[in-house]
């Protein structure tokens, strides 16, 4: 048995009951840098289903050098998740898209026509890289609008090179790209600019949705710890966040 919290100090059964469903998790085993066994993914689905959240949309990572995973891979690793969930008994529900890194890889898929794994409907699950401000961003609006997909930015507060650049933000929306916050962002877990950032494109509304983006047990315990949900209780009031939104296609 997979012990990743004291018994201790087990999640509040209503910590995460204003999550309607968590859109961005690695939950998916053996296909990225998340959950690496079915064990592990089990435990992580208990303890977050005992925290209040009941849904989840697995999203691994599609990435042209590391991890070019398929609708084929990813959908074996959900048949493979669901079947013990059942096997368990736990309640919750399940399903998988992906998180595409836009990248070369990408834009050649979308020009070809590929199957992409969408959240629900034409909501797609999209990343920059870290560490370089992609040159091409209107382009690859207009090759999303054009294959009829509403682009969802995960995680924008996370990209560095545009901390204190609010036209960036802006420029982003006008686009047509949504923006998905991780919720670890506005407790400082990744850093002091990127709480700062997170915070910010709350106060200015231009947050669509959040996510864990749960990878593993160290991200399980920081959004279960009490201090954590003051923190979301403080920022994200009483709303009920991640109900279906889709906006206009550019």
């Amino acid at each position: 048995m997979w012990k990743f919290l004291n018994k201790k100090k087990q999640p509040d059964l209503t910590a995460f009951a204003w999550l309607r469903r968590d859109i961005h998790s690695h939950l998916l085993p053996g296909i990225d840098d998340g959950s690496p066994d079915v064990e592990t993914s089990i435990e992580l689905l208990r303890n977050l289903s005992s925290a209040g959240i009941k849904e989840f949309v697995c999203t691994p990572h599609v990435i042209q050098d590391l991890y070019r995973n398929t609708p084929d891979t990813i959908n074996n690793a959900l048949l493979t998740l669901q079947a013990a969930i059942k096997r368990e008994g736990l309640d919750v529900k399940i399903s998988a898209a992906a998180e595409y890194m836009m990248d070369e890889f990408f834009l050649q898929a979308l020009r070809n026509g590929d199957e992409l794994l969408t959240l629900n409907g034409s909501l797609l699950l999209t990343e920059f890289p870290f560490s370089i401000h992609p040159s091409n961003i209107d382009e690859l609006s207009f090759e999303l609008s054009t294959s009829k997909y509403q682009p969802l930015l995960a995680h924008p507060e996370r990209y560095g090179y545009l901390h204190g650049n609010k036209n960036a933000y802006s420029r982003l929306k006008e686009l047509g790209f949504l923006m998905q916050l991780n919720l670890l962002s506005l407790t400082g877990y990744y850093g002091k600019r990127e709480a700062e950032t997170a915070r910010f494109l709350l106060k200015e509304g231009m947050i669509d949705y959040v996510g864990t983006d749960l990878h593993h047990a160290t991200h399980l315990a920081n959004l279960t710890d009490v201090r954590s949900q003051r923190i979301f209780e403080e920022l994200l009031g009483d709303r009920v966040y991640n109900e279906w939104k889709l906006a206009p296609l550019q």
